[in-house]
């Protein structure tokens, strides 16, 4: 009995003890999951934090060194042809900028502005900005380009050249001039381009609003539906004639009988020759508006041909550009290699059209009735598009190209010299070179010579005690690593003439 008693005293004991730690343990188990679980979270406010938003990116040295080089050879051919920049605010009315998308308007980015002071939008496109700045200004002709960025609440395809903020690059021409010479220019404008940007095959397609118009309503197509119509006949080259006709049947009202009266016109392309067809259809050539336009697409063709680019052309029914502002004319170019591949997926480099535009005789006035009428006609380069095969090239590219602007480096080999350099520099740049220096005082040689090969700087400037005695600097050609001195007053010349020798080679 006695040893049950003391066995029992004893567990008690332990237990009594044993409780606490057990409590503490469990404690500290829940203390520690709890900080493990807050670390967690901070981590994942932290991810979302320090990422760019959707449809939007950050652009490396590398790829801005594509963006000016593409930009440069853009806005050199449009002040070739004659054209002042202009720039405007990146946020316009609502109001203004709603009902001129057509279906594309529900891409808008609307602001909440502060107190519901004003109702903002984030412009959508250049082009009615320009139509405002030209009615605000009572301008009556100009010939302008714009590169500015754009929003869209699209859905983001970032290798497609598709994103929610991007630049568009344009050229517009207002006035009243003589029919088609404005629209020839600007379709050679995106050919000089394209040329220049060595982007690959392509065509320009081209189709009249009017002639679009004039087929609808020989099919029996409601004006009512005209420019939503539009829209779906602007999808056909990227969806079938199937989907296309089920879209407007089961979406747009159209009876069966009347969606392939359609087809039976927007499934022709060609030439000139495809004008001379169009004009023996007699049911097409008794609406007024078939007539305008088959009479400027003829006179379009001619003007293209004096510009030595027909060869680049194709005159395409199916073309339709779904904005609302259109009025006559219009032109997309398109890249022969880069097509989309349904077999290859989303990661594909396929872009579409690359530039595009048209006429819009009535936009301006349409924002103010008491306006003058000013037509225009316009184009736009998808500069996003075209970043993306540039990036897309020079991956497939063996060669390492340049990005440092810098053509001179300033290096010592010996220790005290920094102030020196700093002089050396100040002369440098104060002589227009784009010079660098080691941020240190006394920088190693090897890593100073490392740095010009590294970034591939043409030139070495490398000064010591016996430079300065002798008054001179020694020149070391970075690609070569050939050495030499000459005298410290024909420093600028001979600077110029060796960096004309390294660019010649």
């Amino acid at each position: 009995m006695r040893l049950i008693f003391h066995t029992y005293l004893y567990t008690r004991k332990v237990l009594y003890h044993a409780r606490p730690r057990q409590i503490n343990d469990t404690v500290s188990k829940l203390l520690s999951s709890k900080k493990e679980q807050s670390t967690t979270n901070r981590d994942d406010d932290l991810k979302s934090i320090l990422r760019v938003p959707r449809g939007t990116r950050d652009y490396h040295a590398n790829q801005m060194k594509i963006r000016e080089n593409v930009f440069r050879t853009i806005i050199n051919c449009f002040k070739q042809h004659g054209a002042t920049t202009i720039d405007t605010p990146v946020m316009e009315s609502t109001t203004l900028l709603k009902e001129k998308y057509g279906e594309d308007s529900k891409l808008i980015y609307e602001i909440k502005d502060y107190e519901n002071e004003e109702s903002l939008a984030l412009r959508y496109d250049l082009t009615v900005p320009f139509a405002r700045y030209i009615s605000q200004n009572k301008i009556l002709t100009m010939k302008r380009y714009h590169i500015g960025k754009v929003y869209r609440r699209d859905i983001p395809k970032m290798t497609r050249g598709r994103y929610r903020e991007f630049y568009q690059c344009d050229f517009d021409i207002a006035g009243v001039y003589d029919p088609m010479i404005p629209d020839a220019e600007c379709v050679k404008i995106i050919i000089e381009i394209l040329d220049k940007l060595s982007l690959g095959q392509y065509k320009i397609f081209i189709n009249h609003r009017k002639l679009l118009d004039a087929i609808f309503t020989i099919c029996g197509v409601p004006e009512k539906l005209f420019r939503s119509l539009s829209s779906t006949i602007d999808k056909l080259d990227k969806i079938s004639w199937d989907v296309a006709r089920n879209e407007m049947i089961n979406e747009r009202g159209l009876s069966p009988e009347t969606a392939d009266r359609i087809w039976n016109y927007v499934q022709l392309n060609g030439n000139v020759d495809l004008i001379d067809r169009l004009r023996t259809d007699s049911q097409l050539t008794s609406q007024k508006l078939a007539n305008e336009a088959l009479r400027d697409l003829e006179l379009l063709f001619r003007y293209l041909k004096l510009f030595n680019v027909t060869d680049k052309i194709v005159f395409d029914l199916k073309l339709a550009r779904g904005l609302d502002y259109y009025t006559g004319v219009i032109f997309e170019a398109i890249l022969s290699e880069y097509q989309y591949n349904p077999e290859l997926g989303d990661d594909q480099i396929a872009v579409g059209s690359i530039a595009g535009g048209g006429r819009y005789d009535e936009l301006v006035q349409k924002l103010d009735p008491n306006q003058k009428r000013v037509p225009c006609v316009g184009v736009s380069i998808g500069v996003e598009r075209i970043f993306a095969i540039k990036e897309h090239q020079l991956s497939l590219s063996k060669t390492q190209s340049k990005i440092l602007p810098t053509e001179i480096y300033v290096a010592s080999a010996e220790k005290n010299f920094l102030e020196e350099r700093m002089k050396l520099c100040a002369y440098l740049w104060e002589n227009g070179f784009q010079t660098e220096m080691a941020y240190r005082h006394n920088p190693k040689l090897l890593d100073q010579l490392q740095y010009c090969e590294k970034h591939q700087i043409e030139l070495c400037i490398i000064i010591g005690s016996t430079e300065l005695e002798n008054g001179t600097v020694k020149i070391r050609n970075v690609n070569t690593r050939e050495e030499f001195a000459i005298p410290r007053e024909q420093l600028a010349e001979q600077l110029r003439l060796h960096l004309s020798k390294i660019r010649r080679t």
